[in-house]
């Protein structure tokens, strides 16, 4: 007896979300702009010989809990160090925006919400970061996102992102 076999049907692979594809797009385009800057400030990083290399790399919780390998430049000048993850953005293991990133293990990491999204660059903390706001209303405004993010809001706080991170750098 042979058994007959269904003829399989292909089927096109499911679309991005929206916010996946604006990572997607977005993240790379701002890659590209940015990797001759990435590269010099590298190279710069290189001759000065810092202690422990060019790059700093410690283990993030990213979506539904599961642990990367993240890698930034030794910098904080104009938030290179945020710039130079992007390449954690176009895999998929960031988002633009979103929670900050936290370590394995971090007690605000076993929030049920984090686990719903991808961590961010930035985010609707840190661009409400000098509002006033006292410190602990930190993990409030993550929740926030998390449970009321889209695309409108995603866009906002990358508009804002740029004039917050100047503003942080002049600030003492």
């Amino acid at each position: 007896m042979t058994l007959k076999r269904r003829p399989t049907t292909w089927r096109p692979p499911h679309p991005p979300e929206p916010k996946r594809l604006l990572d997607l797009t977005l993240g790379s385009a701002l890659l590209v702009l940015t990797a001759p800057l990435l590269a010099a400030a590298a190279l710069a990083l290189a001759l000065s010989r810092p202690a422990g290399g060019v790059f700093v790399r410690d283990y993030r919780t990213g979506l539904n809990g599961h642990p990367f390998l993240s890698s930034s430049l030794r910098t904080r000048l104009f938030r290179l160090d945020l710039l130079s993850r992007l390449p954690h953005v176009v895999r998929g293991e960031l988002s633009l925006v979103g929670p900050a990133p936290l370590k394995p293990g971090s007690p605000a990491g076993a929030a049920p919400w984090r686990q719903l999204v991808r961590p961010g660059l930035t985010g609707l903390a840190q661009v409400r970061r000098h509002s006033g706001l006292p410190w602990d209303e930190t993990p409030l405004l993550d929740q926030h996102y998390v449970e009321h993010h889209w695309i409108g809001l995603d866009l906002a706080i990358l508009a804002r992102t740029p004039g917050r991170a100047l503003r942080a750098r002049k600030s003492p």
